[in-house]
């Protein structure tokens, strides 16, 4: 049995990677696809049916018993779409949903991206699929998304667009080399220097208008958001390639600017944000798989754990005008622990809630803290939540949560004063702190014990073991 349809990549939570431009539409669930032709071509049943601006994608139910792999029908490759026919028999059986599809020779669905067979040469042919609903969803309106998708035809403006640029400065570039010093309406053309900076300086005053006229009103802002996230995109490559290029003279205020300018586009959006009118009742769900994949970046940059807040703005910042509810937020966290990603949402014993990728490891933080405590200065003064932020490379907050969990741990003590907290090194590890009366046969404290027992004092050792348990 022929693979029929093509192979779609999805990210480690298992969303699905889109294309250039490509966005999402609808979404359905447990929804099976059959070709008309179940001897030659293979059935997938019962996953997750996508609907973008470019492709059909089917992902697999993470509770299906064999494994599959994520497929997609290009809307490129459906010729035709067959309406549908309410009757008497579709009142008692799942909600169909049928298009017409061309394959290649090889027995393929037709991939124009991939060059995949022919739409119109020899050997090439068209197979019916139904896709059979068997979930709770809103089939009429997913049936209406995918006429406008298939009608707009945006896979092939994408595909102008590029071609576009391509031979626009392939055109521009025999222009240059051959053109001479007047251009074809008669004016003088600028050349060398002079020329790129004009150039440049044309291109910055397009963008400068362009950001002039998003910015008028809000309505504005929304139909041109699109068009603001890829002029973001293209000038952070420009960037990367220019940081990459640069001789080693450049001095430490360009290098900090550009990288700053960076951060500040890396997190302009993203282009096709989870909605619930998309998503419909699985909103929640691939609303927490979105959010694992943004985190990945920040969650690299903050040393593997952020702030529940802070992941909170800047995923919101990202989505630009599809905000979404604190409770929203904490409900996608909390599905983590159903599905399958590489983070997960960690609640601290003061309350504070953080994310922190599942590698992350306590351990390597307590080292680190240990390193710091056991310093000759910090013998003597301890240290504050700001000498660990400093250190670990985090916020204060953060590392005030690291530094109690230290102290559940036996690693610190704590003294409270007027200046706040400080942490010392805890130099008797093995005392129980449920069971302060229990000394074990080891360790400082067991030794002091009994240097201080064979030389009679045992009033300093009263006093000692009142200490710790006042």
């Amino acid at each position: 049995m022929s693979n029929f349809f093509s192979k779609a990549e999805v990210t480690s939570s298992g969303r699905p990677v889109l294309l250039h431009n490509e966005v999402e539409c609808h979404l359905l669930s447990a929804v099976d696809l059959e070709p008309e032709d179940h001897r030659h071509f293979s059935l997938l049943k019962s996953g997750l049916l996508i609907l973008t601006t470019h492709r059909l994608i089917w992902l697999p139910s993470s509770s299906a018993s064999t494994p599959t792999s994520a497929s997609a029908i290009p809307l490129a490759a459906i010729s035709h779409i067959f309406s549908s026919k309410k009757s008497l028999k579709s009142v008692f059986h799942s909600p169909r949903i049928r298009f017409q599809v061309l394959v290649s020779s090889d027995g393929r669905v037709f991939d124009p991206s991939s060059g995949s067979g022919s739409s119109s040469g020899s050997g090439s042919r068209s197979v019916v699929v139904t896709a059979v609903i068997r979930g709770k969803g809103d089939c009429d309106g997913f049936l209406v998304k995918f006429w406008d998708s298939w009608r707009a035809r945006a896979w092939e403006t994408t595909k102008i667009s590029s071609s576009g640029s391509g031979s626009a400065s392939g055109s521009g570039a025999a222009t240059g080399i051959g053109g001479g010093l007047y251009s074809s309406d008669g004016s003088v053309r600028m050349v060398g220097v002079a020329g790129i900076l004009r150039k440049e300086q044309e291109m910055w005053e397009s963008t400068d208008k362009s950001l002039q006229d998003a910015f008028q009103d809000l309505n504005a802002l929304m139909s041109k958001a699109k068009e603001m996230v890829m002029l973001a995109e293209k000038m952070r490559q420009k960037l990367l390639s220019g940081t990459s290029s640069q001789t080693s003279g450049t001095n430490d205020e360009d290098m900090g600017s550009k990288e700053e300018m960076q951060d500040w586009l890396l997190s302009v959006g993203i282009i096709s944000p989870v909605t619930k009118e998309s998503a419909g009742a699985l909103y929640h769900q691939q609303l927490s798989r979105q959010l694992a994949d943004f985190v990945r970046i920040p969650l690299e940059r903050a040393g593997g754990m952020i702030n529940l807040i802070d992941a909170y703005c800047l995923f919101n910042r990202a989505r630009g005008t599809e905000l979404i509810s604190p409770d929203d937020m904490l409900q996608a966290c909390s599905l983590w622990e159903k599905i399958d990603v590489p983070v997960m949402l960690r609640k601290f014993d003061s309350g504070v809630m953080v994310i922190q990728n599942k590698s992350h490891s306590d351990e390597e933080v307590f080292a680190r803290i240990k390193s710091l405590v056991t310093k000759p200065e910090a013998l003597r003064t301890g240290i504050s939540p700001t000498d660990a932020a400093m250190t670990l490379g985090i916020a204060p907050a953060m590392a005030k949560e690291h530094l109690l969990t230290a102290e559940s741990k036996g690693l610190l003590c704590r003294d409270i004063s007027p200046d706040g907290f400080r942490f010392y090194i805890n130099l008797f590890p093995e005392i129980d702190p449920c069971n302060m009366y229990f000394v074990k046969d080891y360790g400082i404290c067991s030794t002091w014990i009994k240097a201080v027992s064979t030389t009679g004092k045992n009033a300093f050792l009263n006093q000692f073991i009142s200490i710790f348990t006042d």
